[in-house]
């Protein structure tokens, strides 16, 4: 490879497209965000020449290797690359910054193109991620919304994001609600190391002058982690503490949760599993109710005996200025009344 035209994770930002080179399987685990999967090998060709390398000889795996290279590379500039202009300047990575980015970028770079590697590959990024995001979060001032399960805190946040505050909606990145029933239909959570790199990239986005919204979290969402440096920060920035009526909130969780409504079954394998918390009767009556449909008595008793309960321990223990946040009190979680608070926080001062 040629080291000249090998560049660091800190200019990814100066190229015009990022090319991940490895194989469908890998670029699905974790990638360089808004990077386009243009494999040299496939994931059959990569296993089938990593068995010829170890079962009948290395240079035998190079001279298929190369074949298949050759095939994929003309492929992808004929069908994605063949419309980029002279100007246009490439980014090509692939694990370990070796001959798969390598092979892509010369070919590129022989037809004109001011293409670059990216040194270390995936490993020297993934590597660089980690480390940013231990350093990162503890230059921003996070102002964090607080408040029982229902009270709109997404909704919220995606009302300061279209007001054009910074904000960090973590939920919407780990494709999760964050609860026992937060899973979103039809959409499975990227891997931990995926979450890590969208972290990463919004985190780096933000300007430190300015405060950055987040929703109070625990450490897990659905099955991935918060950053441990994120969640300190986060654990002693500013509190808005949302109020919301009760009915209120049953009102908008129905709405919220309508998949769960037209599909009880998977709703009560979920309650089926705090049985051992909260024993047969318990469950029982919320098993019932969901067979009737008496969805607003369902959700308040879950409001009322499960979810309440357990957010006011974990957010009073955890966040340190729970108690002396700003208290924001909303009768409807209507677009109106959210966008008004939404205003109303954005005037705070900074």
């Amino acid at each position: 490879m040629n080291r000249a035209n090998a560049v660091t994770v800190a200019q990814l930002d100066t190229f015009d497209e990022v090319i991940d080179v490895r194989s469908p399987g890998e670029f699905s685990i974790d990638h360089v965000p808004d990077a386009v999967n243009c494999p040299v090998l496939d994931d059959d060709e990569r296993a089938r020449i990593g068995t010829l390398y170890k079962q009948v000889s290395p240079f035998d795996a190079k001279k298929e290797g190369a074949a298949l290279v050759s095939k994929n590379i003309a492929r992808h500039i004929d069908e994605r690359f063949r419309g980029r202009g002279r100007e246009w300047r490439p980014l090509v990575y692939c694990w370990r910054g070796g001959q798969r980015s390598g092979s892509m970028a010369h070919v590129l770079r022989q037809v004109g193109w001011d293409a670059a590697t990216l040194e270390g590959g995936y490993r020297a990024y993934r590597r660089e991620v980690l480390t940013q995001l231990e350093r990162l979060p503890g230059g921003l001032r996070f102002r964090v919304l607080c408040g029982a399960t229902g009270s709109g805190k997404s909704r919220l946040l995606e009302a300061l994001a279209a007001r054009g505050a910074q904000v960090l909606d973590l939920e919407r990145l780990a494709c999760h609600r964050g609860s026992l029933l937060g899973g979103l239909p039809n959409e499975p959570q990227p891997s931990q190391k995926m979450f890590d790199s969208l972290v990463w990239k919004a985190l780096r986005g933000f300007d430190p002058s300015r405060p950055v919204y987040v929703e109070a979290e625990s450490k897990k969402i659905g099955q991935l982690q918060v950053p441990d440096s994120l969640l300190d920060r986060m654990r002693a920035g500013e509190c808005v503490r949302l109020e919301v009526p009760a009915a209120e909130r049953v009102r908008f969780l129905i709405e919220e949760y309508r998949h769960f409504l037209a599909e009880p079954a998977e709703l009560k394998e979920k309650l089926t599993a705090l049985k051992g918390r909260y024993g047969h009767a318990v469950i029982g009556r919320w098993l019932s109710q969901a067979d009737s449909g008496a969805w607003q008595a369902l959700v308040g008793d879950l409001l009322h005996m499960h979810y309440d309960p357990s957010y006011q321990r974990a957010t009073t223990r955890n966040y340190l200025h729970y108690d002396s946040g700003r208290q924001l009190s909303l009768e409807r979680l209507d677009e109106a009344e959210i966008a008004s608070a939404a205003a109303d926080l954005s005037r705070s001062p900074v």
